[in-house]
């Protein structure tokens, strides 16, 4: 009896060699020198630059992660 309790298996998400590299990716792009460039006098459609650019940052990530965790809708095996 296992208890209810399954291991985690490569199809119950995303690798996690993959979510290090989302992680490492979000702390290096949201920490200061990398910000430090987006925080100029420019506007984007009269927004200015950079929370318009924290957004897209955080938008592309949460993406990023929800492509790594989809789940293959052929069984996980690899076969067609």
């Amino acid at each position: 009896m296992t208890g209810g309790r399954e291991k985690p298996g490569p199809a119950g998400g995303p690798r996690p060699e993959v979510l290090l590299a989302l992680f490492g990716a979000a702390l290096l792009l949201f920490n200061f020198p990398l910000l430090a460039v987006w925080n100029v006098p420019v506007t984007v459609l009269g927004l200015p630059l950079l929370p318009v650019a924290l957004f897209a940052i955080w938008a592309g990530l949460v993406a990023l992660l929800a492509l790594a965790s989809e789940r293959p809708r052929n069984g996980g095996d690899g076969a067609p």
